[in-house]
């Protein structure tokens, strides 16, 4: 997408490839994350044999799937605040858990600091963007 490609009704304006960027980086750290917390407990390295229940905690990452799809800001704040649950998990579990259950661990907290990162860069840069199209345009 162009720099001054038009975006649908819920951004006004054109949208910058940066925003574009941010986005794309918010949605895909969400689905590896999602992915990755299913994966880890079902198969790579769960807490019992077989599996457990707590591959469950993967799920709730893809309900605000659509909102970022969707350019929501609303979602990408929560999603900020959100993500620092699984922060947290993986920090004690990287602390806590042996081989590779520590790697997982150290894998979700990356995701983490990425997936925050892309929001709050996209929530700035949306912000800025929807200030400087506000701003009266002064002829040279």
């Amino acid at each position: 997408m162009s720099a001054s490609a038009p975006v649908s009704a819920s951004l006004p304006g054109p949208i910058g490839i940066d925003i574009a960027a941010t986005r794309w980086l918010a949605v895909g750290s969400l689905l590896a994350l999602a992915l990755l917390c299913v994966a880890w407990e079902l198969w790579w390295a769960p807490l019992r044999p077989g599996g457990t229940w707590l591959a469950a905690k993967g799920l709730p990452l893809l309900l605000p799937l659509a909102g970022l799809l969707k350019r929501r800001m609303y979602t990408y704040r929560w999603v900020s605040l959100l993500v620092w649950l699984y922060f947290t998990e993986g920090v004690v579990r990287a602390w806590s858990d042996a081989a590779p259950g520590r790697w997982l661990a150290l894998a979700e907290v990356a995701l983490c600091v990425l997936l925050f990162v892309a929001c709050a860069l996209h929530v700035r840069l949306r912000q800025r963007a929807a200030r400087a199209a506000a701003a009266p345009h002064v002829p040279a």
